[in-house]
């Protein structure tokens, strides 16, 4: 069920996926004080799982500014940049490279953190290419003529940097094999593991540690062929058209008060707190300079999606 075809991969499916999550969002344009604000991230994996892991952060937003945060499911990456470009979605937990087209698509808004491991890390991760452990794929080069499973058309770590290694490794991702999109970064290496997919990129973090903890995944199940160069991390990106006194509020709570060390000290969440990826600290101060790296790869890649 997670096939599509290669040619579709060029296409960032705005406006079809983002109808559920503007008509969930209530009225258009940008929050006033009597409204609530909108809260919604990319889905990295299974939809409630994530809405959970942002519950800590959103309660304490909650408590900061006065007013009632709603998290938003969404159905892929295009329906949260679209929910945010049309004023639906005040807070967005994007990818490096979604958040570039948000940027491009002309979405007003600003990156506040990105999740770091502990406090003083630089925020940043890589992309893997998985294969089941034994099989005859041991490179990037093998993969053509091979079943590939991608995450997402607008994912960092699960399309964009993926599609510079092919091309590096001289496999045009257009034309050298059958690309199937999974949905999740956890999808695309459960489809390994299944048969669907004989190579599968995700990110680090759920190969080397969140699946083997969830125990859908063992150690040695998996080779890893590929790794990206360190990717920028996932920023949270906060709508420019609120109110300045509120905005400066979420600023300073988001970087003050957005790690684990406050929100289990005031009770925003229970030991083991994750918050948004399972192992994170919390969040440290970015700005958009940050991301000019994925704007490098995506001229590398000359990807549509980045015009």
């Amino acid at each position: 069920m997670f096939r599509e075809s290669a040619r579709r991969l060029g296409a960032l499916t705005v406006s079809a996926v983002a109808a559920l999550v503007l008509s969930a969002c209530g009225s258009e344009g940008g929050a006033t004080d009597e409204q609530a604000l909108v809260f919604a991230a990319v889905p990295s994996e299974e939809s409630t799982s994530l809405q959970t892991k942002y519950e800590p952060i959103i309660a304490m937003l909650e408590k900061e500014t006065g007013r009632k945060i709603t998290f938003q499911n969404a159905t892929d990456y295009a329906a949260v940049i679209e929910g945010q470009r049309a004023g639906k979605i005040h807070f967005a937990q994007y990818g490096p490279f979604s958040y570039v087209l948000a940027k491009n698509a002309g979405v007003d808004a600003t990156p506040l953190g990105a999740f770091v491991e502990a406090p003083g890390d630089d925020p940043g991760y890589q992309s893997y290419a998985i294969t089941k452990a034994g099989s005859s794929v041991t490179s990037l080069a093998d993969v053509r003529g091979k079943s590939v499973c991608f995450v997402d058309p607008a994912s960092t770590s699960g399309y964009l940097y993926p599609t510079a290694g092919l091309l590096a490794a001289g496999v045009d991702p257009k034309k050298d094999i059958t690309a199937v999109i999974a949905g999740g970064h956890d999808a695309s290496v459960l489809a390994v593991m299944s048969g669907q997919c004989e190579v599968g990129f995700a990110y680090d973090t759920m190969v080397d540690e969140l699946l083997i903890s969830k125990g859908q995944l063992a150690e040695g199940d998996v080779t890893v062929l590929w790794k990206s160069e360190v990717i920028p991390g996932s920023p949270l990106a906060v709508s420019g058209d609120l109110e300045p006194a509120l905005l400066a509020t979420i600023t300073k709570a988001i970087h003050e008060k957005g790690n684990v060390d406050y929100l289990l000290a005031n009770g925003f969440c229970s030991d083991p707190c994750d918050i948004g990826e399972e192992g994170r600290w919390g969040y440290t101060p970015v700005d958009d300079a940050l991301y000019d790296g994925v704007r490098k790869v995506c001229e590398t890649t000359k990807d549509e999606k980045c015009q």
